[in-house]
This record gives C-alpha cells, sequence and structure tokens, in this order.
C-alpha cells in the first residue's frame, strides 16, 4: 500500500503537523484502525485509489469551504490515512464537517474530475462527545449503492496543561535597608527563542527578613517555559523599595527539568552566579560540581573580593499536577443532561396573535423556538440518548385549569422527555394550543425539579444544562435566589435567555458574574447561571440561522468553565476513556 501527496486549494496539514499545540486546540483524527472501511470499487483493473476532504461550514453560514485532504492511498477498498486535520474546537458553536470521499483517477487538483465514492456529515460536537472521541458513519451520496463507513477519531492536542505548585526560602540574603533588613521577593522570567526574558511570576514581599519564606504558589508549565523542559527560568532577587526602586539582589538560573528534581530532595541555589541553564545544587550533595560555568555578580566582584554570593535561595517544595479539561470530562463519559423550561405567562400575548411572542408563523420561527434551536442543538451532541426533559410554567393546565410551574410539553408526568430538539419543539407547539397562558412567572419550581435530579449523581459523571426562556420579570425573586444557591453545589449550570421588549434587570442580579449571588446570608459556591436578552443577537438582515449561532456562542461560552469549576471543587478527575 503505497501513499502519494496530493495538491489541493484550501489549508495544507501535513501528517504530524499540530502535535505539540498548547492550549488545548483538539485535532481531528483517524482511528487507527483506518477511517474508511468498505469503499465503492470504481477501477477496471485494480481496486479504487481513495482520498478524503474535509470541508468546513462557516458559523451562521450555509457555505462549505475545503479545509484540507488526506494523502491518496493506492488500490485499496479499506485505507488507513495518515494525515490529520487539526482544527480548533468551541464548545458553544455548531461546527458542521462534511468528508467527501473521492477515487483519484487523474493528476488533477479539481475534485469534479475524480470520482466520488460517498459522503458523511457530522459535528465536530459529534465526534468529541462520542464514546471514545470515536464516531463510525456511513457514507451516503451514490444512489443505490452501499458506499461504505468513515470512522472518525477526535484527540485534544495539549502537551502543556500542567500546573506547577512551589515553595521557595531563602538565607542569608544581603542587607541593602539603611536601617533594617530587607525586604526581598523574587521575580521569575521565561526565556525566549530570541536570547531575551519575559517575566512570568512575581512572589509576594516579605518584609524586613534576610531569610524569608515565601507563600506557595502555582504557575502554568507553558507561562513558565512554554512547554519546554529545558528552557532557561532566570530568578531575580530584589529588596523591595516603597517608591518602587527596587534594589536587586542577585540572580540565578534554573529549569523547569532540574526544578522538578525538588519533588524528591531539597536544592539550593547560590544569588549572585549567573549559570547559563542550570546551576543548582541538591542540599546533601553541596560539593558537586556546578552544571555550567558560573559568573560572579560583578556588582560584587568589586566591592569584596572574598565574596562568594548574596545568599541563597532553597526550593522547599515542587509538584505538578494535569489541569483537566472540558473534553478530557467529555471523551471520560461526562454527558450533558438538557432540561427546557418555557414560559406560557400571559404577558407573551395570545399565540394566535401576530403580536404574541410565542406566534407560529409559517415564514419563521418564533424567539422562543429560535432560542431553543440555538442551545439545544449544540449540547444535544453531548448528550448520548437525545432525551430531553422539557417543562413549561406560568399556564393554566387541562383538564382542571389548574396553575402549573412545571407542567410536561409533552404531557406526560411520568416521562416528561422528549426525542430531540424536534420533539422538544413539537411538544412545545402542541402544548400552545392545549394550555391557556397565565401567570405569575416563576422560576423556582423547576429550578428544583432540575436540582433534584442532579443531586441523584454527583460524581462527576452527569452534568446539567438548565435553559429558561422567558419574557418578563421574575415573580418569585426570593425563592429563585434560593433554588440557585443550593444548585450552585450540584452538576448543573443555568441559562435564561431574554424574549421581548421588557427589561430584565433583574436577572443580572442572578447571572453572577459582577457579584456572587447570595440568599439568606449563604454565597453561592459556584457562578452557574448566564442570562441573556435575545434581542442583543437578532440579525438586522433577519438571517435566523445567524441569529441562533450568535445567540449559542455567548450564552453557552461560560457552560465548560462552569463544568470544570464543579468537577475541581468536588476534585474530581476524569475517568479514563477505555482502551480501543
Amino acid at each position: 500500500m503505497g501513499t502519494n501527496p496530493i495538491p489541493f486549494a484550501g489549508v495544507p496539514v501535513d501528517a504530524g503537523t499540530g502535535a505539540r499545540l498548547c492550549g488545548g486546540a483538539p485535532a481531528l483524527t483517524w482511528s487507527r484502525n483506518g477511517p474508511a472501511r468498505n469503499l465503492l470499487d470504481m477501477d477496471t483493473f485494480s481496486k479504487s485509489d481513495p482520498v478524503v476532504v474535509l470541508f468546513v461550514q462557516g458559523s451562521g453560514s450555509s457555505e462549505w469551504k475545503e479545509f484540507g485532504r488526506t494523502e491518496v492511498i493506492d488500490n485499496t477498498l479499506n485505507p488507513d490515512f495518515v494525515r490529520k486535520f487539526v482544527l480548533d474546537y468551541y464548545f458553544e458553536e455548531k461546527q458542521n464537517l462534511r468528508f467527501d470521499v473521492y477515487n483519484v483517477d487523474s493528476k488533477s487538483c479539481s475534485a469534479l474530475k475524480q470520482d466520488f465514492l460517498g459522503q458523511a456529515f457530522v459535528a465536530l460536537g459529534e465526534v468529541i462527545g462520542a464514546q471514545r472521541g470515536r464516531l463510525e458513519r456511513p457514507l451516503t451520496g451514490v444512489p443505490g449503492k452501499r458506499c461504505g463507513t468513515i470512522l472518525l477519531l477526535a484527540e485534544e492536542l495539549s502537551n502543556c496543561r500542567d500546573i506547577i505548585t512551589m515553595q521557595l526560602c531563602a538565607n542569608k540574603l544581603d542587607k541593602k535597608d539603611f536601617f533594617g533588613k530587607s525586604d526581598p521577593f523574587l521575580v521569575f522570567y521565561r526565556s525566549n527563542e530570541d536570547g531575551t526574558f519575559t517575566i512570568c511570576h512575581k512572589t509576594e514581599v516579605v518584609k524586613n527578613t534576610l531569610n524569608p519564606v515565601w507563600q506557595p504558589f502555582t504557575i502554568p508549565v507553558r507561562a513558565l517555559c512554554n512547554g519546554d523542559y529545558d528552557r532557561t527560568v532566570k530568578i531575580d532577587v530584589y529588596d523591595w523599595d516603597r517608591d518602587g526602586s527596587h534594589d536587586f539582589i542577585g540572580e540565578f538560573a534554573t529549569s523547569y527539568r532540574e526544578l522538578s528534581r525538588a519533588q524528591s530532595q531539597f536544592t539550593v541555589y547560590e544569588v549572585g552566579l549567573w549559570v547559563g541553564s542550570g546551576g543548582g545544587r541538591t542540599a546533601h550533595s553541596g560539593t558537586d560540581p556546578p552544571l555550567c560555568p558560573q559568573v560572579l555578580n560583578p556588582r560584587k566582584k568589586c566591592k569584596k573580593k572574598k565574596y562568594v554570593n548574596s545568599g541563597t535561595v532553597t526550593l522547599l517544595s515542587f509538584s505538578v499536577e494535569s489541569e483537566f479539561t472540558f473534553v478530557d470530562y467529555i471523551r471520560g463519559g461526562t454527558q450533558l443532561n438538557f432540561t427546557v423550561a418555557i414560559d406560557f405567562t400571559a404577558s407573551n400575548g395570545l399565540p394566535s396573535q401576530p403580536t404574541s411572542l410565542h406566534y407560529v408563523s409559517p415564514y419563521q420561527l418564533s424567539a422562543y423556538a429560535l432560542a431553543l434551536k440555538a442551545v439545544g442543538e449544540v449540547i444535544q451532541d453531548y448528550d448520548s440518548d437525545k432525551l430531553f426533559p422539557a417543562y413549561g410554567f406560568g399556564a393554566k393546565v387541562p383538564p382542571d385549569g389548574k396553575i402549573s410551574h412545571q407542567f410536561p410539553l409533552n404531557n406526560n408526568a411520568e416521562n416528561p422527555s422528549c426525542c430531540g430538539i424536534e420533539g422538544v419543539l413539537e411538544s412545545y407547539l402542541q402544548s400552545l394550543r392545549t394550555v391557556q397562558l397565565y401567570g405569575p412567572t416563576n422560576f423556582a419550581p423547576v429550578i428544583n425539579q432540575v436540582a433534584g435530579t442532579a443531586a441523584q449523581v454527583t460524581d462527576g459523571s452527569q452534568y446539567h444544562v438548565l435553559l429558561i426562556i422567558t419574557d418578563g420579570v421574575i415573580s418569585d425573586m426570593l425563592q429563585t435566589k434560593e433554588a440557585i444557591v443550593t444548585a450552585s453545589a450540584l452538576p448543573m449550570s443555568i441559562i435564561i435567555v431574554g424574549v421581548g421588549p421588557a427589561e430584565f434587570e433583574a436577572m443580572e442580579e442572578l447571572d453572577g458574574d459582577e457579584v456572587r449571588l447570595s440568599s439568606r446570608g449563604r454565597f453561592a459556591e459556584r457562578d452557574i447561571v448566564q442570562f441573556v436578552p435575545f434581542r442583543d443577537y437578532v440579525d438586522d438582515s433577519g438571517n435566523q440561522v445567524l441569529s441562533m449561532a450568535r445567540l449559542a456562542k455567548d450564552v453557552l461560552a461560560e457552560i465548560p468553565e462552569q463544568l470544570l469549576s464543579y468537577m475541581k471543587t468536588r476534585d474530581i478527575k476524569p475517568r479514563r476513556a477505555d482502551p480501543e
């Protein structure tokens, strides 16, 4: 089986590129078991020579653009491609992908001059949300033919997600203050490729001592050395002065690799000696030769012929922990459970009237339906069963006309789940025909309902997202605040979308970005509420697809961090994906 490169229009992605991207950019790559199986055979005297072309669709756009191509694999119906596609992943966006498979029969770059073998459509979120980040899809598009399958594997590219925690102290530093001892602090610098240095951390100032003990601090590995374990890290020691003209005491140099040795032993550095890279010595082996030539601090060398150093700095502790990402938890099996709650109060207007926020037009969706589709179509990729509980509140419901604030839209109290977002929309439209819009606008019952479900499984395998769509002012503000504060300790987030022209000042209080929400003296453990007014995202040209994309991008952007904050406060680590 041979491989031949093929020229293409778009972004060239060579085999292996992007393998060390910092910051966790996922790559859509191929399964080791082979990305395509049982392809159509289009060649008479041999098997097909397949290539896969990836197309991406811009957010809020219907246009497909070529992103890249794999290499061509000669003479096989079961190709194992090497070339990867490196894509930026955004949870809050619906990132649609299209994979077209061709049999290459000519040297032309144009796909139109090659034999079409089939295609598959998928959202990037579906691949990431699939078990082990592995998704198999049938190829379609050739009438009357079984086109085979394509296998997709998403993996996150990152090697610099570790977080360092370290603590240092110093001994016998130079005295710099005339009427007292020094007020020392440390400044850490990361070396750059061009030989310059960039500041990456400052410790606190310890007042009036030549033997300071600094507090432990944390710093990402990528900030300290950009993921290069042997890159020089320079540390300056200063005496703090109130006027900002801090006195230089000395300096030393080390590296991440050398610092990491302190996990098993203390490391002592001599201040005032510049060492090219490294230069620490272990406390129990002070007679060891230095790693690199040492150069005396020239300021001291001139003043004191017997000068040895300006004191020592000791690395007391050094530990490294992995900084888990949202993708780590999703790949480990965490499911996002989506619940919808829709406002059926009378302030929305009669659904049969064009002025109503619930009005069902034959030409376009209502604001309620748009908000539901915008958020739901993104989240559903991370829910394996695609069953979504959906409730209404603020209406009189049949048969007795009692006011309810958590009635199931599908009229099934035993099982309020709807099948997919389309099922939720159907149940919503059916409820508009059977209930009487009334009031008041109470949020607490449905929040407590979802919180009760979330409280049943708190091990990190389930995370709940409640979408509340409303048109007006909350009637049960005190109870809602109490419910949110309680829910902040549970694996759940709340998205509130305000529709219509009303003022939503009260909602801003629930969205605790500025001031942490509190109730009866209790503060919310986490910020779990995101509120947005839908009118801020409506496209002026009337493009509803673009409006939905804008809304989803904003309201869902905080979900990954909220999920991570819950996992971190409960010390829940991602489960390991089952081996393939």
